[in-house]
């Protein structure tokens, strides 16, 4: 049985063409490309990188300056940090957070929109594995050609898995029986009728969104488009700690707001979603929303198919 594609760059000594990651004493980070008869060079003495090839992994190597590095490969989330850029990269936290609540297996039939840089791409395709598919969809040509370069730098070649169109997702979607969408655009409500058309029943739609209005929008829309069940919004905070002794305290600096994640489910064909028992704020669709409905719900004269002003059990 032949292993995963990009596996066998991930264990073993170092070889001529593997991603090799420098610590510092201080723990700053340099990435690089093993190469023969090279020399990997820094302001504080440099080494080559014979030095490393055949090395296990987890050696330690002194410059000229007599300067020790800690050499490691560098994990994906290290990886997508340090990674030539077209767009903005999803970061690790939320791209741990759509592996998970978007429950993405070995195998899965993935649609994703929005490639950027490739990051999303990558942690997707480690996850379906060879057997999957992923599907991806970026408007412009040179974010794609940079996310190419990254995911098969990553993984050693092209994926298996992976076809990359360049193109708008609502005017170029042709799959069908799709497990998982996964959207990062500016404007994924426009999306809906296609993504609708694409998923199976019980299928996830996972939107990453980056301001509130977005956010609203898409909720609002989703609801609207009466094929989903209620959608659940979240956002993640990353904070490290300073562990030193007695000094355990948490840092001063945080990864605080990334972006708005949603996850909605695709509803059997010709099912009404079920009533939501709320109880909206006063003023939660005033004269100023401008959302799905904006004027019927401003007025108090649409609730939508899902939503009912009864009070919930014990209000």
């Amino acid at each position: 049985m032949s292993e995963p594609t990009g596996a066998a760059r991930r264990r073993g000594p170092f070889k001529v063409g593997d991603q090799v990651q420098l610590t510092d004493p201080k723990g700053r980070h340099y990435t690089f490309t093993l190469e023969e008869g090279k020399s990997f060079h820094t302001h504080k003495g440099a080494f080559p990188h014979d030095e490393l090839i055949g090395a296990p992994e987890g050696s330690v190597v002194r410059t000229t300056g007599n300067v020790a590095y800690l050499a490691l490969r560098p994990l994906l989330p290290d990886y997508v940090l340090s990674m030539p850029r077209g767009a903005a990269v999803v970061y690790p936290k939320d791209a741990g957070q759509i592996l998970a609540m978007a429950d993405i297996f070995p195998g899965a039939r993935v649609v994703e929109a929005g490639v950027g840089s490739g990051s999303l791409s990558s942690f997707l395709l480690r996850a379906i594995g060879d057997d999957g598919m992923l599907h991806s969809y970026e408007r412009r040509a040179d974010f794609a050609e940079i996310a190419t370069q990254n995911v098969e730098r990553y993984f050693g070649g092209p994926h298996p898995a992976w076809t990359l169109t360049v193109g708008d997702l609502q005017d170029n979607l042709s799959d069908t029986d799709v497990d998982r969408v996964i959207l990062d655009m500016l404007a994924p409500w426009e999306c809906l009728e296609a993504v609708s058309k694409a998923l199976v029943p019980g299928g996830i739609l996972c939107a990453y969104v980056a301001t509130t209005t977005q956010l609203a929008r898409t909720v609002e829309a989703i609801r609207e488009h009466g094929t989903f069940n209620e959608p659940s919004a979240w956002e993640t905070m990353v904070r490290t700690w300073h562990v030193e002794g007695l000094a355990v305290r948490p840092d001063h600096r945080m990864i605080g707001h990334t972006g708005f994640l949603l996850t909605a489910r695709r509803l059997a064909d010709g099912v009404e979603p079920p009533l939501r028992r709320r109880r909206p704020a006063k003023g939660a669709y005033g004269e100023d929303y401008t959302g799905p409905g904006g004027r019927e719900k401003a007025a108090g004269k649409d609730k939508g198919p899902a939503a009912t002003d009864e009070p919930t059990d014990g209000a």
